[in-house]
């Protein structure tokens, strides 16, 4: 698929961004050599320790696994160029507001990882671009803070999710494009978000919420999303 604009590389190719456990292992068995019979039974009791704290983790952070930040940001600014009123929303600098929970770390951390990823992109939909971020004060501060500094996206940091519903509420007739990182937040109101599926991005979009808000994906890229309606 051609990206509109000449913004590069294409979707589909980010789509086929490798698996989480593939960049992180790399080849399986690449620059690794056999130890010898006491190294592997040491090797196999820690990985077994460690497997038995991995799973206890999961059970109580499985939607903690979210797409990296940086492909993230990355996926934003090219499905932006896609949005038929992204750049008269925008021009003529697209404005970015991160939002963060107060006294929730990982979202701090989130807030602060998104922005510097951002800072890294020459352009957002084929505009410049600047970010702030800012504390989460309630979902009408919110929408006034958005209308006030003339945001064309707002993303929602991880540990907003409690307040996704009044979110919706508050950015409903406004011209902006809510994104979450938390796949979760998309069916009940924002816009656009993001989940892994076998280690490879997936780009969620809520249509509805989509039209309250004024964002107007094209055909094309509506076909790489999996849209709730």
């Amino acid at each position: 698929m051609r990206m509109y604009g000449g913004i590069g590389s294409s979707l589909s190719q980010l789509l086929e961004y490798p698996g989480i456990g593939e960049r992180m292992l790399g080849r399986r068995g690449q620059g690794w050599g056999w130890p010898n019979a006491a190294a592997r039974r040491c090797v196999l009791r820690t990985v077994a320790a460690a497997l038995v704290v991995l799973l206890l983790a999961a059970s109580s952070f499985a939607s903690s696994a979210l797409v990296p930040a940086d492909l993230q940001a990355e996926l934003i600014s090219k499905l932006a160029a896609y949005d038929r009123n992204f750049s008269a929303r925008a021009r003529p600098t697209a404005v970015v507001l991160i939002v963060s929970r107060p006294g929730n770390p990982r979202s701090s951390l989130g807030a602060a990882v998104m922005k510097s990823e951002f800072a890294k992109l020459e352009r957002i939909g084929g505009l410049p671009h600047r970010e702030n971020v800012i504390p989460f004060e309630g979902a009408a501060a919110l929408a006034k803070r958005c209308r006030a500094e003339g945001a064309a996206i707002v993303y929602l940091t991880p540990g907003l999710e409690d307040q996704v519903a009044e979110i919706q509420k508050a950015l409903t007739g406004l011209d902006i494009l809510s994104v979450s990182g938390v796949p979760e937040s998309v069916p009940e109101g924002i816009v656009l978000g993001f989940e892994l599926v076998s280690g490879k991005p997936k780009i969620l979009l809520n249509l509805p919420q989509a039209k309250r808000q004024n964002v107007s994906f094209k055909a094309d890229v509506l076909k790489l999303m999996k849209v709730y309606r």
